[in-house]
């Protein structure tokens, strides 16, 4: 995790998602890219120069604002003087924040979120939840402040034997970066019902196949996977939920949806996503 990117609207979870950015960078000696990601709202005009000119002066302003606001958190925080890049780019959040992690190598996005609920979620979503569904990064999202360290990351199962290689890498790099207890849980549900003694011999063939270390394996009952995930994590004091999602779009979302996404929009704790390759 060198290179760690922070979109940074300057809201408080966005603040949070710098601090905890700085933390993890502190450890890994990395660097901190902060980008301030400025929408603009559509403008018409039927004079196209006198238009072109307020518009180059409006976006000289906001650029010069969100400058000014950053050298102020820069001085505020970043005791252990991690190395920051600021920048700020005029365009859309999800497209802009995937452009630049494609061009400069990214390891980790860091993302403030508020969630989503209700209406909104289904609907519009949260700014993270897309970038979740979209990135090739890994994605880790933060709602309140966490000085850490990171002592538990709880890592739901579907002990499918394909498709997860990736993901198990990822999530083993992760727990010996943060030198973290591994909670490897599945979900009992009654609609994916599975005999306990059974899916705990496979809980054990799967840990040994990957030869985890300092690893938990439990089977957790309960009446549907969301909340199963997010009332184990509680119950089992886990600061991070590591998990892979499967980056549907569309109808395919709208029908399907994502355990990850649900979580990343209703959950409290750390949030690691992995978006899984698609299926060949």
């Amino acid at each position: 995790m060198k290179k760690i990117l922070v979109p940074c609207d300057f809201s408080k979870p966005a603040l949070n998602a710098y601090r905890f950015a700085l933390d993890t960078a502190a450890q890994s000696k990395g660097v901190v890219h902060v980008l301030n990601i400025i929408e603009l709202p559509v403008m018409h005009d039927t004079v196209l120069m006198p238009m072109l000119s307020i518009e180059k002066g409006l976006l000289e302003d906001l650029k010069a604002e969100a400058e000014k606001r950053f050298s102020k958190l820069a001085d505020k925080y970043n005791p252990e003087g991690v190395k920051i890049v600021f920048r700020v780019v005029f365009g859309r959040m999800t497209d802009s924040v995937l452009d630049f992690a494609r061009d400069n190598q990214i390891d980790l996005i860091v993302m403030g979120s508020h969630g989503a609920s209700g209406l909104r979620e289904f609907i519009v979503g949260s700014n993270a939840e897309k970038i979740v569904r979209t990135s090739t990064v890994p994605v880790l999202v933060i709602k309140d402040y966490f000085k850490g360290p990171v002592k538990d990351i709880v890592f739901p199962n579907t002990l499918d034997t394909e498709n997860q290689e990736e993901l198990v890498m990822k999530v083993k790099a992760l727990q010996q970066f943060f030198k973290a207890h591994l909670h490897i849980v599945w979900v009992n549900t009654p609609a994916h019902f599975q005999i306990d003694n059974e899916t705990y011999e496979r809980l054990e063939n799967f840990a040994k196949s990957y030869q985890f270390k300092d690893y938990t394996l439990a089977v957790y009952n309960h009446i549907n996977e969301e909340a199963g995930i997010l009332h184990y994590t509680e119950s089992v004091k886990g600061n991070l939920i590591a998990m892979g999602t499967n980056g549907r779009r569309g109808l395919s979302h709208l029908m399907s949806g994502s355990t990850a996404e649900d979580i990343v929009n209703h959950g409290k704790s750390l949030i690691w996503t992995y978006r899984l390759p698609k299926e060949k």
